[in-house]
């Protein structure tokens, strides 16, 4: 009951002070809201940006690893390619090694893509599309959602039959007019296609990647039909083989080392002999995106410093001013039995209030933000970020006001009551 008339009492003189002296607070708690504006908005910009960065690599799918020649993030030598260079592609015979030998993993697929194909049916065609060639459980490997038809069955992947997925925007642009497309037929490269999927609009992605709305899947062994894939020679495209792990990170960790072994026997390698293959982790690239938002978090936190700090130095002024004022309001409060903790967390909590009404200014400003167009980026004010400004607003008040408070709480009631 005490604390909450301690409270009431606190926030009535806060409302005063702001009341009386509207100028003079607006002005000192201007830093406070600038500060707060200045680090909520690069965090929220910096959280919004790395989100929509890592929902545009969702192509790349979870809880995958690449078996590949090439890593995804370079290497850490100049001239680290030439190395990389000399490898193997894998090959169809490993894709078919790993499936039947690793114990980890929940499903194996290997894929090859082919970009700048151009398919077309009757008078409607569409070009610049990504054509992707792929075996069976690649659709639960990079979890694409087919939204029309099915998938390919085990006969028409081992027998590489002629038989397509379209990507949404490519059914839409062949077939304008026709609901489902499925048991229709499209060209690609002269041969014919039977339609027996389409995947679900997936909209553009942030950083341009290619979606599946842009791209066609057909069989593997179809695939290999129309291009050349092998070891890695210059006219042949390489092929890439995913594993999907369980959803955890033993269990990736797990399934990584068991690749890396069967790798090695498969392409008979000695102890002694380095990997001339990569398994890659989308994981990484996303480590790589979080140091640089890391610097940019720093950045925001340095430049809204500055200006929490003058803020801070406000709103002490302004308590300042409000223990002179109220010198025998405080006398009187303490002739009559008021403890020295009652005064102050009366000014504590005054200073706080001050403190997160710039706060909460700030805070407004970054959802003005948010609702400013940005293109393709979504920026969204987080639950996360609005209770670190709420928090970093009441440390300051805290700080800028426990000087002025104790001076208050140590007041000689005589000598205070006497004041003018």
């Amino acid at each position: 009951m005490l604390t909450l008339r301690l409270v009431l009492e606190s926030l009535g003189f806060a409302w005063k002070a702001l009341k009386s002296n509207l100028l003079r607070t607006i002005l000192s708690l201007l830093g406070v809201t600038i500060g707060i504006f200045s680090i909520i908005a690069v965090l929220t910009l910096v959280d919004s940006l790395e989100k929509n960065i890592r929902d545009s690599l969702n192509f790349l799918g979870s809880n995958v690893i690449y078996v590949d020649k090439w890593p995804f993030t370079g290497g850490n030598s100049r001239d680290w390619w030439k190395d990389y260079l000399k490898r193997p592609n894998p090959s169809y015979n490993e894709y078919r090694f790993l499936k039947a030998n690793l114990k980890n993993g929940q499903t194996v697929s290997i894929y090859a893509s082919t970009g700048e194909v151009t398919i077309k049916s009757k008078n409607n065609g569409i070009n610049r599309i990504r054509l992707n060639g792929a075996s069976l459980d690649y659709e639960k490997v990079f979890e694409v959602n087919v939204d029309k038809g099915r998938y390919f069955t085990i006969d028409e992947v081992e027998g590489g039959r002629n038989v397509v997925v379209l990507g949404y925007e490519v059914a839409q642009a062949l077939f304008p007019k026709v609901e489902n497309p499925i048991g229709n037929y499209v060209k690609i490269k002269n041969l014919r296609f039977s339609i027996v999927g389409v995947v679900k609009k997936e909209g553009e992605s942030f950083m341009g990647f290619t979606s599946n709305d842009y791209s066609c899947i057909i069989p593997y062994d179809s695939y290999r039909k129309l291009y050349q894939t092998g070891s890695g020679r210059w006219n042949e495209i390489g092929s890439h083989i995913g594993l999907k792990g369980f959803d955890n990170d033993i269990g990736l960790v797990e399934l990584e080392s068991e690749a890396r072994g069967a790798m090695r026997v498969r392409r008979g390698l000695k102890p002694s002999q380095k990997d001339n293959f990569e398994l890659n982790r989308p994981e990484a690239i996303g480590n790589a995106i979080s140091g640089v938002f890391d610097v940019l978090g720093v950045a925001g936190w340095v430049i809204g410093g500055f200006s929490m700090l003058v803020g801070g130095f406000g709103i002490a002024n302004i308590m300042f001013v409000s223990v002179k004022e109220r010198t025998s309001i405080i006398g009187l409060q303490k002739s009559l039995g008021a403890k020295n903790f009652f005064i102050l967390f009366q000014f504590l909590f005054e200073s706080i209030f001050l403190s997160l009404i710039g706060g909460l200014a700030g805070l407004f400003l970054v959802w003005l933000l948010t609702l400013a167009p940005f293109g393709s980026l979504q920026v969204v004010l987080s639950i996360k970020n609005i209770v670190l400004g709420l928090g970093v607003s009441s440390i300051i008040g805290l700080v800028a006001g426990i000087v002025p408070a104790a001076m208050a709480a140590r007041l000689d009631p005589v000598i205070a009551i006497r004041a003018n």
